[in-house]
């Protein structure tokens, strides 16, 4: 699968691993139900380049968890463009989790990024697959309404750590929405715009700080 020219500016070296992912995506993702058939046209500007959105709003060597991660959407093409971060894929369905294992063994990235089988769950929550496990970093992308996510993403975050949702054109209003679950959270939200590279239409995050509720563990 040819690259765009875009995909040199946004991997580097790392150019011929994002190839690779997107080879896998159009096959393996494909063959087992994780995009359908009419995405394979538009691997890389719909999925892989738009997923390194998020990237933009994450510090320099943060732990980063991706809450549903699917097919690797958004965490493999951050790994990518990012090779400063440690990335954990969060997945609870068992065929989902196994491609994603298959593809990091095929890019070789286990250095940097693992996949749990195991699910994002609120406080409280005896779901034998319930991720504890905490990051500096939590990002999705199309996982639920800005409302519901906090709930099994505040969980996530270090004391001082972050959620970065790849939104799209409703984040503004998700915010909106949401506005009595973050002040419950104490969190403060903001969509930001990225240009992930020359020529693409923007694309929006919700970004979401602040001091909430549990403290930082050792």
């Amino acid at each position: 699968m040819d690259a765009p020219a875009a995909a040199t500016a946004v991997f580097g070296d790392e150019l011929p691993r994002a190839v690779a992912f997107a080879e896998f995506l159009a096959t393996h993702g494909v063959e087992r139900g994780l995009l359908g058939p009419r995405e394979v046209d538009r691997i890389w500007e719909r999925h892989v380049l738009n997923s390194v959105a998020v990237g933009h709003a994450m510090p320099e060597g943060a732990t980063v968890v991706d809450v549903g991660s699917g097919a690797g959407l958004p965490g493999m093409p951050v790994a990518l463009a990012r090779p400063d971060l440690q990335i954990t894929l969060l997945e609870p369905l068992l065929r989902r989790s196994q491609f994603l294992e298959e593809a990091v063994e095929v890019l070789d990235l286990g250095e940097r990024v693992r996949v749990v089988r195991g699910r994002a769950v609120p406080p409280g929550d005896n779901d034998p697959l319930g991720h504890h496990e905490r990051y500096d970093v939590v990002t999705s992308r199309a996982v639920a309404a800005l409302p519901r996510l906090l709930g099994w993403c505040v969980p996530l975050m270090n004391a001082d750590g972050r959620i970065v949702a790849l939104k799209g054109a409703t984040a503004t209003d998700e915010i909106n929405q949401a506005t009595q679950d973050l002040r419950r959270h104490r969190l403060d939200a903001e969509a930001r715009s990225v240009v992930t590279h020359e020529g693409a239409e923007p694309t929006w995050l919700v970004v979401c700080t602040g001091s909430h509720a549990h403290p930082r563990t050792a």
